[in-house]
């Protein structure tokens, strides 16, 4: 059976950016972060098994802290990463933050979509990657 996560669009245009729907396969990774940026757990997928892109994400995250703190920029909850044929999607949670690896070079495009991304993300209890078959410990 193959779960899906539906992203509602509200144009157009925001439509044809994002695989609607979303399925398991499209999701190559996932990496969690504690709140300093720094990575705790990454998943892989049997398809996937590179966690490169982790590296890249720690980057964003530590960027992040710095311009946060250099600029007293407050309100950080997600930002997109393309990479080369994938797109890494970084929400903050109330504890950590999570890193999605989606497997086209689409970020959310719309307040709606990014709100369904992130009610989702928040849903998930602590141990969901780590209990989905979906997902390999890296």
């Amino acid at each position: 059976m193959m779960s899906v996560l539906t992203f509602p669009a509200s144009d157009a245009d925001a439509a044809a950016s994002l695989p609607n729907p979303l399925t398991w396969d499209a999701l190559l990774g996932v990496a969690l972060f504690d709140t300093n940026g720094l990575p705790r757990e990454y998943f892989v997928t049997a398809n996937h098994r590179s966690t490169s892109w982790v590296q890249i994400v720690f980057q964003a995250l530590g960027l992040r802290s710095l311009l946060t703190s250099s600029l007293q920029l407050e309100g950080f909850q997600q930002i997109a990463i393309n990479l080369k044929g994938s797109t890494a999607i970084v929400l903050r949670r109330r504890n950590d933050y999570v890193a999605l690896l989606v497997n086209a070079a689409i970020a959310p495009t719309c307040q709606t979509q990014s709100e369904v991304l992130e009610q989702w993300v928040n849903s998930l209890d602590a141990n969901f990657f780590g209990q989905h078959p979906h997902f390999i410990a890296a």
